[in-house]
């Protein structure tokens, strides 16, 4: 830089496109279809054991509630302390009793389609249990409706033979997502168990997460904390929007870097995780991302940063600009407390130079 869910109950539409509330707790009230356990891959359940117990014993009774996983699946996921119950990891002849609560991480289901193609992968961390990635832009991180073929799960599985749940899994190692043009530091699991580990640590908020953003005009404030609800758009499906009716808690802390004339250089850190939050946050504050088009942010010209006359050039800055510069989470192996970095993208770095030199 020396440079420069929620309670949220099942069957409530989420978008497959985007990327999901990381930190969203599910409150499970019937059992999951196959689609809603499509949806819900990776993300933290909660639920409470009835008064008409068909099967006290743990494994038996999930067995019963997730019909589209195997016994040997569950049972793998409670001997890997996987499933709390009233909080604390339980063993898989565990008796329920009614009333008690039980929280767990969603394994992946068995599918069959998924289709290696030679994407370029940007390693920053590699070991054994996990990797960490530098995503690059215009990569949607899984395949889902619409997007069957061309994201960075297909590239992983042409890459990587040791991925959690591969090859039968459309999300395999996928424990938290960025949207599809923010760049920068990404997870991946190598294994099963590295895969409940790390998506509990997004569920329970354990990481910390930072990222960089160039936005249009300048904050009143050099620092601040913006505390506003999210929720799916009233109007607009593909959208989130602050909704004070039905959102959920969101929170965004930002700091200023740098201020140019029209422009601001902001470091930014959330502690929930709601889809496009910091996108949703910042136009809020009326200081959309440059290029995030969907929420107000205007594609950035040569022309417009030098004031010259409009001419025909590339734009220096096409796309949302936003980078998830920082990530630190705990080895999934070893606990041990790990930061990474992603460098900065050739297009916010030029943009940033640019408006050093002439927005200065």
């Amino acid at each position: 830089m020396g440079e420069f869910k929620e309670n949220h109950p099942v069957g409530t539409d989420v978008n497959p496109g985007d990327a999901p509330s990381e930190e969203a707790v599910f409150d499970l009230e019937n059992n999951l279809t196959e689609d809603q356990a499509d949806e819900l891959v990776g993300q933290r359940l909660r639920f409470h054991v009835g008064v008409n117990l068909k099967f006290n014993r743990l494994d038996k009774y999930l067995c019963g509630r997730f019909s589209c996983f195997s016994r040997t699946r569950l049972q793998k996921l409670i001997k890997e302390q996987g499933v709390n119950v009233n909080g604390r990891p339980a063993k898989t002849s565990h008796k329920l009793q009614a009333g008690d609560e039980i929280d767990l991480i969603l394994p992946a289901k068995e599918v069959r389609e998924l289709i290696p193609e030679d994407i370029p992968i940007d390693v920053l961390y590699e070991d054994e249990d996990m990797l960490v990635l530098n995503k690059q832009t215009n990569l949607i991180v899984h395949p889902a409706r619409g997007y069957k073929s061309g994201t960075l799960v297909n590239g992983l599985v042409y890459h990587f033979q040791n991925l959690s749940s591969c090859p039968d899994d459309l999300r395999p190692g996928i424990v938290h997502r960025l949207d599809r043009n923010t760049t920068g530091c990404l997870a991946v699991a190598k294994s099963d168990t590295s895969h409940w580990k790390l998506s509990r640590q997004f569920a329970e908020r354990t990481t910390k997460k930072t990222y960089i953003a160039i936005v249009h005009g300048a904050p009143d404030l050099d620092a601040d904390c913006i505390d506003q609800p999210l929720g799916v758009h009233p109007t607009v499906r593909e959208k989130y929007a602050v909704r004070y009716d039905d959102g959920k808690e969101a929170i965004t802390f930002f700091e200023v870097l740098e201020r140019f004339r029209g422009f601001s250089l902001l470091k930014v850190n959330i502690k929930t995780g709601r889809t496009h939050q910091i996108r949703v946050h910042l136009s809020y504050l009326k200081h959309s991302i440059v290029a995030d088009d969907l929420y107000g942010g205007k594609v950035v010209y040569p022309w417009q940063i030098e004031n010259r006359d409009s001419a025909p050039e590339e734009p220096l800055m096409a796309r949302c600009a936003l980078h998830a510069w920082r990530l630190e989470i705990d080895h999934p192996k070893t606990d041990e407390r790990m930061k990474f970095e992603a460098p900065l993208p050739a297009d916010m770095q030029n943009l940033l130079d640019n408006l050093r030199q002439y927005r200065a």
